[in-house]
């Protein structure tokens, strides 16, 4: 199951992210998971649950997934728009060869954390 050394990859980012920011704990995540993305959704949940535990700082984020659109750009009618991930054709013109420009991302999108207060002078 790879989701779990994605999860444990996501987990150290947001650490790393925490670290930056001094924060006490971090709250929740949202990440976006395109359908091409290679990643099962349902598994990357079960496996960020696991390996959250094993961190102190993430110990109880909520992981919140996105799903990502199938997007392609059309060489052409250079017009580029939504697809279906098993059609990759341009919704426009129906050409076959057009390039994938999304859908297939993991990105961490947000991540929610409480920081100390700044001292006031």
């Amino acid at each position: 199951m790879h989701e779990l050394s994605i999860a444990q990859a996501l987990l150290d980012e947001i650490e790393a992210a925490a670290r930056s920011r001094q924060a006490l704990r971090v709250a929740a995540a949202t990440v976006s998971v395109g359908p091409l993305s290679g990643v099962e959704p349902e598994l990357l949940v079960r496996a960020f649950e696991m390996a959250r535990r094993t961190r102190l700082v993430t110990l109880d984020t909520e992981l919140t997934l996105e799903t990502a659109e199938v997007r392609v750009a059309c060489s052409a009618c250079e017009q580029d728009g939504p697809a279906s991930p098993n059609d990759l054709r341009c919704r426009h013109c129906t050409n076959p060869q057009s390039r994938l420009i999304g859908g297939d991302e993991l990105l961490l999108l947000r991540v929610e954390m409480d920081v100390p207060a700044v001292n006031a002078a």
